[in-house]
């Protein structure tokens, strides 16, 4: 959802325990799993390598295991990530960012999409979704991360 203000919010529901869909966010590991081709963590930092060859290095604002995961994303603008344990089990993800430059926003809301139907995909299935291919990258037009 993209709100007036400019604040873009998504919510997903994961089968996953929050403590398995947190280490996804929050390490390196989990993220080569479904958002970049690798993002190492390096002093408080997390320098993604997305498939297309673009790098983006992300300040780590704040890192609340399982409930909270905050960064600075592209435009420096922060992406809140809230883990919610979901009645009946799994996990209520709501992501939030704030600060998107409004010449990117639409792009960085759609963006979303691709990144949390991935992170589902991985974390309750252990499919990776992405096509791995740098001719065939989100700038380029294609629907992948």
């Amino acid at each position: 959802m993209l709100e007036r203000d400019g604040t873009i919010r998504w919510r997903v529901h994961l089968a996953s325990p929050r403590e398995r869909v947190f280490d996804f966010l929050a390490t390196p590991r989990g993220r080569a799993h479904f958002w970049a081709v690798s993002a190492p963590d390096r002093a408080g930092d997390i320098e993604f390598h997305f498939g297309n060859g673009e790098t983006l290095r992300s300040r780590v604002l704040t890192r609340e295991p399982p409930q909270r995961f905050v960064l600075t994303y592209f435009d420096d603008s922060v992406v809140t990530f809230e883990l919610l344990a979901a009645d009946g089990g799994g996990t209520e993800l709501v992501l939030t960012e704030t600060g998107a430059a409004e010449a990117s926003r639409i792009d960085q809301h759609a963006g979303w999409v691709s990144v949390l139907l991935g992170l589902k995909a991985a974390v309750d299935h252990g499919i990776d979704l992405r096509n791995h291919d740098a001719q065939r990258t989100w700038d380029r037009g294609y629907a992948d991360v």
